[in-house]
Formats: structure tokens, C-alpha cells, sequence
């Protein structure tokens, strides 16, 4: 049965709206939650960038079972991976053992505040250095290095808990999943592309949990929701490997400001037509994701989303 999940986005929201929308989200019935995790939003119409960190932990107080997960953390620049370590392991242990550590080589929007924005292939290889750092502190011994990237002076993580974090990792093509696969658990992709899932499974002994967003802009008034999801998610039609680059919300600005309602509304499903909701989840579980969150647009069109979440779009997705 597909895995639903719903994506609690720091960009558009603030912290306490996300604390009440994850127990709505619970409560509607979807089986896990993804955080993103911002310095900056994409645009400045969207308006909100809270720490994710702490927000997820209020949120695992605030709900009783659904699946957490941060989507993505990026633990080579804003954040030491030891730190992303300690802050993964506590929440795996406050949470009751439902959280995982989704990570990924990070964006120029989110991470340039601390520094030089270097190539992917660096940011790659930083990436690697990390999870190699994480995996050995999870395992519980003290962990010291000196290496290209990263200094570790014995460092141990004193509070761990009982069931391992797992660890996912973005990828967008074969080199990151022939290179990240042997290192996490579960996959993170963007796009719809059975290659991806083949690349990833290749990589390792057996298939594994895999993980993708769908962004939908809900409302009764299709037109509304097309102008909704233009004003505040155009700035997705640059595509990843333009995403990754752009260091602030003025240069995403710019970089859409050529993309029209109707060009947003190609890849958002815009409107009340549950069967288009479900006719975009269908490319990703058909290119062998396994579980799919859905990103409402919108701060002011949470509540109700969740009504039509419940009533009517989980329904249909779960006889996916």
C-alpha cells in the first residue's frame, strides 16, 4: 500500500502554524511527516524560514505516531555533521523512535550565509565525508579525524537511541545513487524517473524505502489555486539544477519571472480534481517510490486541505 506523507514547509509557515498543522496532519491520516529545513525562503511571498530543528522537536511532543523526517538537511555547511548527529539521535529518542535523518548536499540559498558556494562535485564529496562522520557516531564510539573537509576531535554522541536513525539521502542521477546508495537507507529523489530507483537499488544488496514530494495547490476555485500556486511556487520551474545554485530569494525571483500560472500548473496539480492528484502520485509510485508527501501551497490553505485530505485525497491515494 502506498505511504502517504504530508511536508511540513518551513518557507511558508511559521513555527507554531507547523506544530499545529503536523497534529492536523496525524489526524487526517497521513502516515508521516517531512520537514524542509531553510535559512531563507525561496521567495520573498512566501515569508517564513523557522529553525527545523527545533520546531520538529516540539512536533514529535505534539503528535503520538506518525513517521518524521527531515527533507533535507544538509550537514556540510550551516551545520557540523557532528551536530546534525546529536540533533538526529535526540529526536530519534524523544520522538519515540519514528524520526529519519533525510540528508542532502544542500543549496546556495540555505548555505552560502556561512561561506563559498562551491561546485556540486565538492559538495558531493563533502556530503560523503559527513555521512561517513554520522554513521560512525551513531554506532556509538568516540569519532576523531582529520580529513579534507571536516576536523572531529573525539567526539561521542552520550545520549543514543534504542532503534538506529536511518539515514536518506537526495539524489538527482546515477553518480549521487551509485555514490550514496551504499551509505543510507532510504532514498530521496525530486522527479518521477524509474532510472533513479534502478541506480539506487543497483548500488546495493536489495531495494530500499524510497521517498519524493508532489506539491499541490488545493482549493473549490481551480483559477485561485493556479494563481496561488504560481505567486508562491514559480520559483520551482528553474529545476534542480538551477535551484541549487540561486543564493537568495530576489535571484529566484528574477530566474521566474518569465513563468506563467499555466506553466506552474503543468507539475502542481491546481484545483479540487482529486483524480489529478492522484494521476501525478501514480508517475512517482510507478517509477518505484515507495512513499510520497504532499506539499499543500499555501499557509492560508492548510485547513482546508486537511478536510479534503481526509475525506477524500488519502482515499484514493492509498489504493495506490
Amino acid at each position: 500500500m502506498a505511504s502517504i506523507g504530508y511536508t511540513l514547509m518551513t518557507e511558508q509557515s511559521g513555527p507554531t502554524a507547523l506544530i499545529r498543522y503536523a497534529q492536523q496532519a496525524e489526524r487526517a491520516g497521513f502516515d508521516f511527516e517531512v520537514s524542509s529545513d531553510h535559512f531563507f525562503p525561496w521567495l520573498d511571498e512566501m515569508g517564513h524560514s523557522p529553525n527545523a530543528w527545533v520546531t520538529l522537536g516540539a512536533v514529535a511532543q505534539a503528535t503520538e505516531s506518525v513517521g518524521l523526517m527531515t527533507y533535507v538537511t544538509c550537514p556540510t555547511f550551516r551545520y557540523h555533521p557532528t551536530v546534525v548527529a546529536q540533533q538526529a539521535a535526540t529526536l530519534q529518542i524523544i520522538s519515540g523512535n519514528r524520526f529519519t535523518l533525510g540528508l542532502g548536499s544542500g543549496e546556495s540559498l540555505n548555505e552560502h550565509i556561512v561561506g563559498p558556494w562551491p561546485g556540486a562535485n565538492v559538495r558531493q564529496d563533502k556530503l560523503v565525508e559527513a555521512v561517513h562522520i554520522i554513521r560512525e557516531l551513531f554506532d556509538g564510539g568516540p569519532v576523531s579525524r582529520h580529513s579534507q573537509y571536516f576536523d572531529v576531535d573525539s567526539a561521542r554522541l552520550w545520549d543514543l537511541p534504542d532503534t538506529r536513525v536511518p539515514i536518506g539521502i537526495a539524489v538527482s542521477g546515477q553518480q549521487s545513487c551509485e555514490l550514496f546508495s551504499p551509505l543510507a537507507d532510504v532514498m530521496v529523489g525530486i522527479d518521477p524517473e524509474p532510472e533513479l530507483a534502478e541506480y539506487w537499488d543497483g548500488a546495493r544488496d536489495g531495494s530500499s524505502r524510497k521517498v519524493a514530494q508532489l506539491p499541490v495547490s488545493w482549493d473549490s476555485d481551480a483559477d485561485a489555486a493556479k494563481q496561488r500556486a504560481h505567486r508562491l511556487f514559480r520559483w520551482s520551474a528553474g529545476g534542480w539544477k538551477v535551484n541549487a545554485e540561486l543564493p537568495g530569494p530576489d535571484a529566484f525571483d528574477s530566474a521566474s519571472a518569465s513563468v506563467t500560472p499555466d506553466d506552474v500548473a503543468e507539475s502542481v496539480p491546481c484545483g479540487s480534481d482529486v483524480g489529478a492528484i492522484v494521476e501525478a502520485a501514480k508517475k512517482f509510485f510507478d517509477a518505484g517510490y515507495t512513499d510520497l508527501a504532499l506539499v499543500q501551497v499555501g499557509d492560508d490553505a492548510q485547513e482546508s486541505f486537511f478536510g479534503a485530505a481526509e475525506s477524500e485525497i488519502l482515499p484514493e491515494l492509498r489504493k495506490l
